[in-house]
């Protein structure tokens, strides 16, 4: 298993290997490639490179970096100077983007569940809630996708996720980087986020089964405090899929995530191959 990972930027493609990073972007006619060093906090706190803590370390390390990749690929795609996101900015982003993610995705559904629960008087029943609460849940996440997908920018962007995964797929493979032999793999990958999203959503279910049926409010702060906890495991078994490749059992954990993807990436065209096999060979 190989340590490519990447992401869709504004026209173009990031790729990581371990601490290496680049992000190639298309501006007009030429390939703007930006390539530098990661550092990571777990080269300084050991315990982060644990199993299941590297995995709560990770979600934080990864949006830090995609956004700061996707501040630098929309100035470059427009053509103006590199704009550094200032450190106050990036914490305003993170936290803006949290927020909006919990509150479409943990409170709103825990709401709903909430006020089923009491109409069908499900309340005791902690399974049955919480299977609400997830049903919910992916139904908003499924549904905002869908949604946004219908946007050109947006259309555009599942391209370039498609000429990230079918570049990392060549790659895999040992064959050569060119767009003939990428255009040949599909652009769904075990690895991708959203993989590690679905995984995020199912693992919940089965952890807060084991929750104490409670109030609106300490159900919330639950969600809120395990979150890395399930970020951790969803981690664990994204990175156990890509090494155990032929394990039908795992091969089956990942088909929802490998559903989502076909929402999420689609078939890029051949400048797109170009941008994503640029980003690749500049951190191989």
């Amino acid at each position: 298993m190989s340590s490519i990972g990447g992401q869709a930027v504004i026209e173009g493609v990031m790729m990581r290997n371990k601490n290496k990073l680049a992000i190639a972007v298309r501006q007009d006619k030429k390939i703007i490639i930006k390539k530098e060093k990661l550092t990571s906090l777990s080269d300084k706190i050991k315990l982060f490179k644990l199993p299941f803590f590297r995995g709560m370390l990770a979600l934080i390390e990864t949006m830090v970096v995609g956004i700061k990749a996707l501040n630098y690929s929309a100035n470059v795609s427009i053509g103006k100077e590199e704009e550094k996101l200032s450190s106050w900015m990036l914490v305003v982003t993170l936290i803006f983007a949290f927020g909006i993610g919990f509150v479409l995705f943990k409170l709103l559904p825990l709401a709903i569940a909430q006020l089923l629960s009491v109409s069908l008087a499900l309340k005791e029943n902690s399974i049955l809630f919480n299977l609400i609460d997830a049903v919910f849940k992916g139904s908003l996440f499924i549904g905002y996708i869908l949604i946004i997908s219908r946007m050109d920018d947006v259309k555009r962007l599942f391209q370039y996720h498609g000429a990230e995964h079918k570049t990392i797929h060549c790659y895999e493979a040992k064959k050569e980087l060119t767009v003939k032999n990428v255009k040949k793999y599909t652009p769904l990958h075990a690895r991708c986020g959203t993989s590690f999203l679905i995984f995020v959503i199912i693992i919940s279910i089965i952890v807060y089964t084991f929750l104490p049926s409670v109030t609106f409010w300490v159900n919330l702060l639950y969600r809120f405090l395990l979150l890395p906890v399930i970020a951790g495991i969803a981690y664990e078994i994204i990175k156990l899929s890509g090494k155990y490749e032929n394990n039908k059992i795992l091969n089956i954990a990942v088909k929802p995530g490998l559903w989502v993807q076909k929402i999420t990436t689609s078939e890029p065209d051949n400048k797109m191959i170009e941008v994503a096999i640029k980003s690749l060979k500049a951190v191989i």
